[in-house]
């Protein structure tokens, strides 16, 4: 029993020292967690001055430089269509032939009639040229004279008329062969081999598409708006305020690769929209662009001289208000309200709040 106790009493210095160590290195964890965490780090950014061009997009419809409805001018029926719908067709091809037989034969009586009168014409000249030494001789009474003259006359004036309906055979057997009037993309065709046309129907169209335009409307007040920020006043129907370019954007979001320009200004506003249409040109090599496509068009309006610029992560939102941080001239920064406008890139334009050369504080 005494050598067990003996036993214990040896082994308390040992605990007590390991727990005096536990301690120790218990309070060294408070101290160190009680130590003030190091200052923030703050990123300053100065106040950005430059001028800023202003943009401004509108919905535009695609259209046909040209659009022409092929109609034929004389009736009859279709026996033939010459071209294939979808494709680009050539000024005066052939798009579809009428059965010209009709035509032919009354292109030939018409000629017939001709020939009739100049026949006719011949005999009242031999008669005139004849009779008028006898008439002076008193051969013959001067009255038949009068009337071979005037029969004479009249053959003239026969080959005239008869000259004229065969000009007219000849037009209306012409138009029995249907072509198209610009180069272009023609057209579905409205009809088929075997109907009956006529000068009301029409047969397809065809576009010219290269180039195609786009038309937009604007408001009443931007228009406004751009004629007084023109430097030039010009009496030419174009309008030169909207900048040398202008860019499409198309129904998927990319950009159409070649640049536009404005043709001109319709001539009045719309009373029930209030907006006038504007009408830009854009090149459109191997017909991609096709009308009654929509779009964005996308064109720089005005200049915002001496425009001041920040990060946009510098600008804090809070709703509907927008807010900086201003490092003052005494290195302290408070807050300050600004009213935000167009962006550009990754900066944000600032129209009200701050003034240049002024820094700004961007918060990590």
């Amino acid at each position: 029993m005494h050598k067990r106790s003996r036993s214990i009493l040896n082994k308390l210095p040992l605990f007590s020292l390991v727990a005096g160590l536990a301690l120790a290195m218990i309070g060294c964890g408070r101290t160190q967690a009680a130590a003030p965490p190091p200052p923030p780090e703050v990123r300053v950014a100065p106040v950005i001055q430059q001028n800023v061009p202003v943009y401004s997009e509108w919905v535009a419809t695609l259209d046909g430089y040209v659009n022409a409805q092929v109609r034929p001018q004389v009736s009859g029926y279709i026996i033939k269509q010459n071209y294939k719908e979808g494709s680009l067709v050539r000024k005066g091809q052939v798009l579809f032939e009428i059965d010209p037989r009709p035509f032919k034969a009354a292109l030939d009586r018409a000629q017939g009639d001709l020939a009739q009168a100049e026949a006719q014409l011949g005999k009242s000249t031999l008669d005139v040229e004849r009779d008028t030494p006898l008439a002076k001789a008193r051969a013959i009474a001067q009255s038949q004279l009068d009337n071979e003259i005037q029969a004479k006359l009249g053959a003239q004036a026969a080959i005239a008329s008869n000259k004229a309906a065969v000009e007219q055979a000849e037009l209306n057997l012409e138009w029995t062969r249907v072509t198209s009037l610009v180069d272009g993309i023609a057209g579905i065709a409205q009809v088929q081999i075997g109907n009956l046309v006529g000068p009301n129907a029409v047969l397809t169209s065809v576009s010219q598409v290269d180039p195609i335009k786009a038309y937009f409307p604007i408001s009443e007040q931007a228009y406004v708006l751009a004629q007084k920020q023109s430097s030039t006043v010009s009496t030419k129907p174009t309008i030169s305020f909207f900048g040398n370019s202008l860019d499409l954007i198309l129904t998927d979001g990319s950009t159409y690769p070649r640049k536009g320009k404005i043709l001109l200004a319709d001539r009045q506003v719309d009373p029930s929209t209030g907006t006038i249409r504007i009408v830009a040109a854009f090149p459109n090599p191997g017909n991609i662009l096709r009308p009654g496509q929509y779009g964005r068009v996308h064109v720089e309006t005005n200049m915002k001289k001496g425009a001041l610029l920040l990060p946009q992560s510098a600008v804090a939102q809070s709703q509907g208000s927008y807010q900086v941080a201003v490092v003052g001239a005494d290195h302290k920064v408070n807050m300050r309200a600004v009213k935000p406008g167009e962006t550009v890139g990754t900066l944000w334009v600032i129209d009200e709040g701050l003034k240049p050369a002024q820094p700004s504080r961007e918060g990590n």
